[in-house]
Order: C-alpha cells, then sequence, then structure tokens
C-alpha cells in the first residue's frame, strides 16, 4: 500500500463507513473511496452479535476496496460505548543531561501511565497535554529545555477490554488490521473544532444512534472524555412506543417529521400513520409528535450537563459547544441544546473535501472523516505540515510507542 493513503473505519450503531483517502494539502483530503453499510449486531456502541459485525464490516471494507481499488489492509478504527472511561495523570522524571531530550519525554509520559487499571481494562490512549519543567508550567514542548524535573500531564483513556477485542475481531475478520482504536469525540474533534475553540474551551457533543459522545478541550488540550448509552435511536424508540409504529416506520417518520423544538411548529399540522391494530391510517399531529422527540432531546442534553457538571470544568466553556454526529441534523435541536446547557452551541460537518464527498458532507460522517485526520497527525510528517504542536498522538497497548513518538519529536529538534 502507498505510505500516503489514509484509511479509517468508523463502526458505529447505525452504520459502518470505510473511506480511503490521500492528503492533497495539509487542509484537504481527497477521498478515493468509500463504503457505507448499515451496521448490525451493535448496541450502543458495543458489539452484542459478532458474526452479525463482522459481515457489516466486511461489507463495507469489500465497498470501499471496489471504489478505491486499493486493498485495504490496515486501518484507524472508531471505539465508543459506555465501557470507556478517562482518568488525568501525571509522570514526573529527573533529567539526567540537564538538557531534556525526546527520552527523556517518553520516560515522563511511561511513568504517566502507570496507573492502577482493573485487569480487564484496556489503555485505548495517552495523551499528553502539557509539561512542567521545574516547576514552570504550561510548557509545550519542552525539547531542548535545560531542566532538572520533568512532569508531563496526561489524558488516558481505557476501555473494556473484551469490548476492544471483539471489535477487533470483527474488523479481523474483514481481513484487515487495526493499526489503532480512536475513541469517537477525539476523531470528530479533528474536523469540525477550530484552535480558537480549543483554546477558549469548548465541549464536542457527537450524539449518533446509540451513543452521545463528549470530548472537553481547554487550552488547546483534551480534558475529559466520557460515552454515554444514549442517542438518537432512543427517540426512534420512544416514537415507535408512543406511537404503536414498527422501528422502521417511526425512523421514517423521525426522519420526514421529526423537530426538536414544539416552539417551532405548527400545531394545526397532521400527519398519517397506520399504527398496530389499524386497519386504515390515522391522523398524528405533529405537535405531539415534536413533544415525544423534544423530551428525549432534553434528557440526552440533561445527562451532557451533568457529565459537564462532574468533570469540573463547568463555567470554563466560554466557546460553548459544537454538536454533531447524525442526529445533530435534527431540525430545532441546536436550540434545544443551547437553552438547556445555557452556552452557544453550533453543529459542524467535515470540511475541505474533495473527490467522493458527495454523502460525506453531513455531521453523520465527522468521525469517519475524524480518522483520517488522526491518520495525517499521526504520520511522520505531521509536524510539519501542520505547522502547531503534535497533539494527537496516543500510544496504545501492544505498540512499539515509544521509539514512534522519539522519532516524531527528534524531527521537532531545531
Amino acid at each position: 500500500m502507498d505510505d500516503q493513503l489514509l484509511i479509517g473505519i468508523d463502526v458505529g450503531t447505525t452504520k459502518v463507513c470505510t473511506l480511503v483517502a490521500r492528503q492533497d494539502t495539509p487542509q484537504h483530503l481527497r477521498i478515493l473511496g468509500m463504503g457505507i453499510e448499515p451496521s448490525q449486531g451493535l448496541r450502543k456502541g458495543v458489539v452484542v452479535d459478532l458474526e452479525a459485525a463482522a459481515q457489516a464490516v466486511a461489507r463495507s471494507v469489500d465497498k470501499a476496496e471496489r471504489t478505491s481499488g486499493v486493498e485495504v489492509l490496515s486501518a484507524l478504527v472508531s471505539l465508543a460505548g459506555s465501557n470507556v472511561s478517562s482518568v488525568n495523570s501525571r509522570g514526573v522524571v529527573g533529567v539526567a543531561g540537564r538538557v531534556i531530550e525526546p527520552d527523556d519525554v517518553g520516560r515522563a509520559v511511561d511513568a504517566a501511565r502507570a496507573v492502577a487499571i482493573p485487569h480487564n481494562r484496556e489503555i485505548v490512549h495517552v495523551i499528553q497535554r502539557s509539561f512542567n519543567v521545574d516547576g514552570q508550567d504550561g510548557i509545550r514542548m519542552p525539547l531542548g529545555m535545560h531542566g532538572y524535573r520533568l512532569e508531563v500531564e496526561t489524558h488516558i483513556i481505557t476501555a473494556a477490554a473484551a469490548s476492544v477485542e471483539n471489535l477487533r475481531q470483527c474488523v479481523a475478520a474483514a481481513g484487515v488490521e487495526v493499526s489503532q482504536f480512536v475513541l469517537n469525540p477525539l476523531a470528530s474533534a479533528e474536523v469540525v473544532l477550530s484552535e480558537a475553540e480549543r483554546q477558549m474551551g469548548v465541549v464536542v457533543c457527537d450524539v449518533g444512534g446509540g451513543t452521545t459522545d463528549i470530548a472537553i478541550y481547554v487550552d488547546g488540550d483534551v480534558w475529559h472524555t466520557a460515552v454515554l448509552a444514549i442517542g438518537g435511536n432512543h427517540i426512534t424508540s420512544d416514537i415507535a412506543q408512543i406511537l404503536h409504529l414498527p422501528n422502521s416506520q417511526a425512523e421514517e417518520i423521525k426522519l420526514q417529521h421529526g423537530h426538536a423544538n414544539p416552539d417551532e411548529v405548527d400545531p394545526r399540522q397532521y400527519f398519517n400513520v397506520r399504527p398496530f391494530g389499524e386497519d386504515e391510517a390515522v391522523q398524528i399531529s405533529h405537535h405531539e409528535l415534536v413533544q415525544i422527540i423534544h423530551a428525549r432531546v432534553e434528557e440526552i442534553f440533561g445527562m451532557v450537563v451533568q457529565e459537564i457538571k462532574r468533570s469540573g470544568y463547568d463555567g470554563l466553556l466560554p466557546a460553548g459547544m459544537v454538536l454533531t454526529g447524525g442526529t445533530s441534523a435534527l431540525p430545532g435541536i441546536r436550540t434545544v441544546a443551547s437553552r438547556v446547557l445555557g452556552v452557544p452551541v453550533r453543529i459542524a460537518q467535515p470540511e475541505n473535501l474533495v473527490g467522493m464527498t458527495d454523502r460525506l458532507n453531513s455531521p453523520a460522517f465527522s468521525t469517519s472523516v475524524g480518522l483520517l485526520r488522526w491518520a495525517t497527525l499521526m504520520s511522520e510528517a505531521a509536524p510539519q505540515s501542520s505547522g502547531r504542536r503534535l497533539r494527537a498522538p496516543s500510544f496504545s497497548v501492544g505498540a512499539d510507542w515509544k521509539a514512534k513518538f522519539s522519532n516524531l519529536l527528534r524531527r521537532l529538534l531545531p
């Protein structure tokens, strides 16, 4: 495979999206091939039917291979699920040579990741945030600086080892090796956030079908991540249960008539549905449908507020929320989110794409495209092409991360 190719597989609760791309410029990605398939065998981001999930991934990969003419051998894969958790950790080392070198940074990160992790959990990301040299904090990159004591602050993300391994098996069944798992909101953030928002303080909220994924950025770095086991499928389920409809029909009604804000719909509008047990179609008030949707949307963002307060960063997000994910396309959802959170909210989707982009210009594909952006940051050319500090690399279990990280950092030296 061409080393310049970027490949990502977004394994979601509602869809599996495989993308093959090449970076034309530091800002633009050229989509060479894609495969989008309905997801099967997953519930709330977790594999519940290994065979069905593996078949869905295989079909998606096959489509991407046929449209791109490239054999997919390895890829970055998205990860979500309520089993994901995070913790902040600090690592401290002494600097023997008094001038900080890449090996010193590697040892500091190694010390930070030496936290007590239950045997049934696996470290997915270890993301360095900032450094402290001899008591001076807020240092972005300490290489070449003089000092005796180096401290690094990291954000460590873990997931249930069984869930990670099941997802790895699904991808392996399609003949693809997982080069790294990437948490959904971190991938989405690479697409939807501006540098100003990262610095000011912002929360990324990716509302998908089965989960709502959150990442809080302050001072340009990740400070908190969480995955809530609630999403757009719960809205569909509410419609199906209250109106006594099949899930497929409830989903269609949500897409055609759905709205999250009752204040923006005409209560005199009606539409026809045929519930269970009825021989003929009956009229349903549009306002009644919106009330059903509104209640669940308020609950979703109420849970987001609770998670932000639990993180301790409530009131430190002047840039507000950037909302993305398939459910964010629901009309009126931005207004409800802003009302519940009390902060500015904007809806974002992938941009600066060329090639096969007709279906990707939607918030539903922020994670999919974000995996490609993450891959560019993991490449050796990233520090030179991006012109900014390498913020995204994380070191997964089983990878020779220290050697790779040292090689990248050496490229930053004068």
